[in-house]
């Protein structure tokens, strides 16, 4: 896994590099094999903190954005999302794979 990290209007400080690269952490446990992460962090003119993250491996690609009064709420929201999207395609992966084993074997017997 491959973590890019860019801050806009943000200073970058070791605490929020950790913190990225934790969270980055999270999202192996959903594919194996090599992938990038692409983090961009910024604040706006409202004061309001944005986080965005994109996820692209061999045969996906994941996208999430969210913004909140804290930087470290909005990771905490945007690793959540892509979670929840990386989650729901392994589980089609998974159905889909097993749904074709099931009918092969019904077919063998």
């Amino acid at each position: 896994m491959k973590v890019k990290i860019s801050f806009k209007q943000l200073e970058h400080t070791e605490a929020l590099d950790e913190m990225i690269h934790k969270k980055s952490q999270k999202l192996e446990k959903f594919f194996e094999g090599n992938f990038d992460v692409q983090w961009v962090c910024w604040c706006d003119e409202k004061q309001a903190h944005w986080a965005e993250v994109k996820v692209h491996g061999h045969s996906f690609d994941f996208y999430a954005k969210a913004s909140t009064d804290s930087l470290y709420k909005s990771l905490d929201q945007v690793i959540e999302k892509v979670e929840k999207q990386m989650a729901k395609q392994k589980t089609k992966l998974r159905n889909k794979v097993h749904k074709n084993s099931s009918i092969k074997y019904q077919e063998a017997g």
